[in-house]
């Protein structure tokens, strides 16, 4: 009788904490506010990468501003930035939707999956049935904290970063803002002196206001160095946090599972003779 109320328990219990996943752990796991700070770090790198967007936008037009085509292949630089801030999005979009999506497929399907299993075991005392459930809990949670543990390890580069990237933004700014006035001052000078006139302008921004020419390369060098920590961060990091889970589910769980029991070798022939 007691053997028998411990299987029954032993298939129960799994039971209740399948519906304990479902009904109860998958609601917060899936909701936006269990994940509230990881998306409020998500919202902020989309707000920085848009800033970054706009200001290398508006540093592209006001360069084409200048008189010349010297600085011409820096706007045209600038200008193709954007696609590459696009995938910077678009890598931090699919992160923001994942944070929720991975939490209902772990609680709501993976581990109830390996709880049934494991009561079904208790009936059946299959080691494969055991190893498949374990293999599946294992891999559910690693589902559900692969993209907070990605977000964690991006933010911890990004404070290091941080201080430079808005720095880039405000350079950015600057020049944007100076470019229009020394434009309109070139233009104006063109109409007064003439072209030697003009070029004699432009050698003198070059060298005394703000070092233009200098200043729109420093301008584009750290838009690429902003553009690369947010590729590392926002796009490799999740990959190589993903297979850092991965080497560790095939560590824990091993990487096979053996569908079909194996058979015993069959004896020799020396062996069924000497039999």
């Amino acid at each position: 009788m007691n053997k028998k109320l411990s299987v029954v328990l032993k298939a129960m219990i799994p039971l209740l904490l399948a519906a304990v996943s479902i009904f109860w752990i998958a609601g917060y796991a899936a909701s936006p506010q269990f994940h509230a700070s990881t998306i409020a770090s998500l919202d902020e790198k989309t707000g920085t990468v848009l800033e970054l967007t706009a200001a290398s936008a508006a540093a592209s037009a006001a360069i084409t501003l200048l008189p010349g085509d010297t600085a011409t292949p820096i706007a045209d630089k600038l200008a193709e930035l954007s696609s590459y801030f696009l995938i910077v999005i678009s890598a931090i979009y699919l992160e923001k939707y994942l944070t929720t999506i991975t939490g209902y497929a772990a609680f709501v399907i993976l581990i109830p999956a390996a709880c049934i299993l494991f009561s079904v075991n208790a009936f059946a005392r299959k080691e494969m049935v055991r190893r498949i459930a374990w293999k599946l809990t294992v891999f559910g949670l690693a589902v559900a904290l692969v993209i907070p543990a990605s977000v964690r390890v991006s933010d911890m580069i990004d404070e290091t970063y941080s201080a430079s990237i808005q720095s880039t933004i405000n350079t950015a700014i600057q020049t944007t803002g100076q470019l229009p006035e020394l434009a309109e001052e070139a233009a104006e000078t063109e109409k007064t002196e003439g072209t030697n006139g003009l070029q004699r302008f432009i050698s003198g921004v070059r060298d005394t206001v703000s070092g233009t020419g200098e200043q729109i390369k420093r301008v584009l060098n750290n838009f690429i160095n902003a553009l690369a920590v947010m590729l590392v961060t926002s796009c490799l990091i999740p990959i190589l946090v993903m297979l850092f889970f991965i080497w560790i589910v095939k560590i824990l769980i091993g990487s096979d599972v053996p569908m079909l029991p194996r058979r015993a070798p069959e004896p020799r022939r020396e062996e069924r003779q000497d039999g």
